[in-house]
């Protein structure tokens, strides 16, 4: 018989099977491991508000059995617990991506995370598989709200851009979730250290933060250049400055980055064919070379036509009279997305070189005989 304040039998089975667990991923390459209850999450009713009030947008499967999405148990049958893993997928400073004309969110930089950590969970599934355990894996891509279950496994917490954030990881992981049927011993919840800090509410170029973790996909320009498949809202389309794919300036302007650690996976690193590439080039690839271009990348799911349209956008806000060539023949291409949104950088360009040549009138008017003045 047990000592007092001494585990039964089954609770050190658990336990021991739980760091079983944890070692494992950390081989596997996991930046941290912890384990949730398999229980109905926190901010179900949140969640439902947010759907009610058309906050994601056009992206209908977010709404599809939400009570499903709330509840793991309703996924597994017999689910008891729920393994929360974060992979670090932080470069830091890229001399690559800094060099190019155009910004990608840093997840999209090389080749797609779900490929990645999906082989790595299957591994793990195996191990769990081996000790009685049956698994529902997922990675960004099942009925899981998986930031309420990272938080109440202590990895971290929803910080107020609804972005997780992890004292050591900064906002630069990805979350990933095997729903077991096995008992294993559950983690300390996170706790929330936000504290006043609004940084990321500050930072979001169209406002979309509309309150504490609360995003409205609508006015993302993440939601927007990837989600979305339609045109992007002429409203939006200045605010899209240089970002060709994501937008991470809510991430970015977390304090908390500052202890993020740099992550030692290679297919992170920021692809140099992609990067090298000027952007007016992208406006010649036909699908099989956006195919090649993009293989393996995430960006390849938003096909042609979406990201051509993205390189329009960026173009009309950053581009010269060098790029105009290239719009030109965009606009003549026989998708109309493509078509139209290189129209308007067309126009956007023009403006501007019209706005240059008047001011350079004025000055050349006003000053013949003295230096240019500062606006030319």
């Amino acid at each position: 018989m047990p000592t007092t304040g001494s585990r039964p039998p089954e609770a050190m089975l658990a336990a021991d099977l739980k760091a079983d667990v944890q070692r494992f991923a950390t081989e596997l390459g996991f930046a941290e491991c912890r384990v949730a209850p398999a229980l109905p999450a926190a901010h179900r009713e949140l969640y439902e508000k947010w759907l009610a009030d058309g906050c994601h947008g056009d992206m209908a499967w977010l709404a599809r059995d939400p009570a499903r999405r709330s509840d793991p148990r309703l996924v597994q049958d017999g689910a008891r617990s729920v393994i929360v893993l974060a992979m670090n997928y932080h470069q830091g400073e890229s001399a690559i991506a800094a060099a190019a004309g155009f910004r990608i969110a840093r997840y999209a930089w090389n080749d797609d995370y779900h490929d990645l950590i999906e082989r790595k969970l299957r591994a793990l599934d195996d191990f769990l598989i081996g000790h009685g355990g049956i698994q529902r894996r997922y990675v960004d891509t099942g009925p899981v709200l998986e930031r309420d279950f990272a938080s109440a496994a202590g990895l971290g917490w929803n910080g107020k851009s609804t972005m997780q954030i992890h004292r050591r990881l900064g906002t630069w992981f990805f979350l990933a979730e095997l729903i077991t049927t096995l008992d294993l011993p559950a983690d300390e919840p996170g706790r929330d250290l936000c504290g006043r800090c609004t940084r990321c509410l500050d930072a979001c170029p169209t406002a979309a933060i509309t309150a504490p973790r609360r995003l409205d996909a609508r006015r993302c320009l993440s939601y927007l250049t990837i989600e979305n498949k339609g045109p992007i809202p002429v409203e939006f389309r200045h605010a899209l400055g240089d970002r060709l794919y994501g937008c991470d300036d809510c991430l970015t302007a977390c304090p908390w980055n500052r202890f993020a650690q740099v992550s030692h996976e290679a297919t992170f690193q920021a692809r140099e064919a992609v990067f090298h590439q000027p952007l007016r080039d992208f406006l010649s690839l036909t699908d099989e070379a956006f195919r090649a271009l993009f293989a393996k990348s995430p960006i390849k799911r938003i096909k042609r036509p979406a990201f051509l349209r993205n390189v329009c956008v960026v173009l009309g806000n950053t581009g010269t009279a060098a790029d105009l060539p290239a719009l030109g023949l965009a606009a003549r291409d026989e998708h109309p997305l493509i078509a139209e949104h290189a129209l308007w950088a067309v126009r956007e360009i023009r403006s501007r070189l019209e706005v240059s040549l008047q001011r350079v009138e004025v000055c050349g008017a006003d000053h013949r005989h003295t230096p240019p003045c500062k606006g030319v």
